[in-house]
């Protein structure tokens, strides 16, 4: 085993003495080329090129010496030190950090970060990272091969959004370039980079001064309080099927969380769109009414949150949407639960007034390749002044959980 792993993070500024200490006792050196082109790497001292950090863990493990990691940026965030430390190896790590990739391309771009949402972006789960994008207004990318800018803006499609990319950070072929996310495609970028991407405007989130949480939106925790809100909170009545009981429900079976698409097929209002999108979710909010569209973004901007409506009338408008991980149908019959079903979400959730109604949605459901359930909700509102029914809904709500391919 390494008598001792230095991991020594590099920004392209002169080392420190302590890093180059480290470094110049060091027995075994791993890096990228660039790092083991440095003049300071000891020239007996044996050199793994880093490609798979699990790979040149195992070697360190059973070197006998003193080894030294290098590593661009901040080799604890997002970086080598977290598979170093794995258990498996048995080593003792010592970090000297520098300043990391993300922190530098928000320097370049004179913006502060504590409110950013940071994702790696790999391209096997690059849609991950692209609904981030969606759903959030300032978010900072580190791109690997495959997945970069000009993946990212396909993705986001007809979203719009402005890009920082910063190539090279901290070297002579540094790079920082500002343009419109339909810009990103026509251009080819080094790898890997960051990429901050800015757009929307949540309400209060200029206005309320520094923040006390990282990586949240400023304007958040001033908004209200729970979820299943009342009418009240959306500005007055809402709309059939989107009863604070209905919607409760409904969200609870959809877990939307932070990196999924959520459609909400027939939005209304855009009350359950709006409140998928307060968990950190991607929403897509889709309705034939233009005035129930036109309201739906005007309580998304209400709520501080990001929505995408979509003016048309399903499952026609469908076919152009990207893959949902989730999908409320708040209208539609049949023939949108089939074509929902078709693009094989994750879950879907729907609800009936009948029970005929419902037979034929879980029959669609089922023959979609969903396991179905169904439950029958009542509620009874009460006058509290005087104790007496005010309004009773019952309605059936449906669940369909996605049966995995054998």
């Amino acid at each position: 085993m390494a008598d001792r792993v230095t991991v020594i993070g590099w920004d392209g500024s002169p080392l420190t003495a302590a890093a180059r200490s480290a470094l110049g006792a060091a027995t075994l050196v791993a890096g990228a080329a660039h790092h083991l082109a440095l003049p300071e790497v000891p020239p007996a001292a044996e050199r793994i090129r880093l490609g798979s950090v699990t790979l040149a863990a195992r070697r360190i493990a059973q070197h006998r010496g003193t080894a030294v990691v290098l590593a661009d940026g901040d080799p604890g965030f997002f970086g080598v030190v977290r598979t170093l430390r794995a258990p498996e190896y048995g080593l003792e790590v010592e970090v000297v950090p520098a300043v990391s990739s993300v922190a530098a391309a928000f320097a370049r771009a004179g913006m502060p970060w504590d409110d950013a949402q940071i994702v790696v972006a790999h391209s096997r789960d690059l849609r991950r990272a692209v609904n981030v994008c969606r759903a959030h207004p300032k978010v900072a990318v580190l791109t690997s091969p495959g997945a970069g800018p000009a993946e990212l803006a396909l993705l986001l499609g007809g979203v719009h959004r402005t890009f920082v990319i910063c190539e090279d950070l901290g070297t002579e072929r540094e790079r920082v370039t500002v343009l419109t996310s339909d810009k990103a495609a026509d251009h080819v970028w080094r790898d890997p980079n960051v990429v901050i991407v800015v757009g929307g405007s949540p309400a209060g989130a200029a206005a309320q001064g520094t923040g006390w949480i990282a990586a949240h939106e400023v304007g958040h925790p001033t908004g209200p309080r729970g979820w299943g809100l009342p009418d009240r909170a959306y500005g007055g009545a809402l709309g059939e099927g989107e009863s604070v009981q209905l919607r409760t429900a409904q969200l609870a079976r959809l877990g939307p969380r932070v990196g999924d698409l959520v459609w909400d097929i027939g939005s209304g209002s855009g009350a359950a769109a709006a409140e998928a999108a307060r968990f950190g979710a991607a929403v897509i909010a889709v309705d034939a009414d233009p005035d129930a569209c036109g309201r739906a973004a005007a309580i998304a901007r209400r709520l501080g949150v990001q929505l995408q409506v979509v003016h048309g009338r399903a499952p026609q408008i469908l076919e152009d949407l990207p893959e949902p991980d989730v999908v409320r149908i708040g209208a539609g019959g049949v023939d949108v639960v089939t074509a929902c079903a078709a693009r094989r979400p994750e879950r879907i959730v729907t609800h009936a007034a009948t029970r005929d109604e419902a037979e034929a949605l879980g029959r669609a459901l089922a023959d979609g390749g969903y396991e179905v359930e169904c439950a029958l909700l009542q509620s009874v509102e009460l006058d509290t002044s005087v104790w007496v029914e005010r309004e009773r809904s019952v309605v059936f709500l449906l669940s369909g959980y996605r049966v995995p391919h054998p």
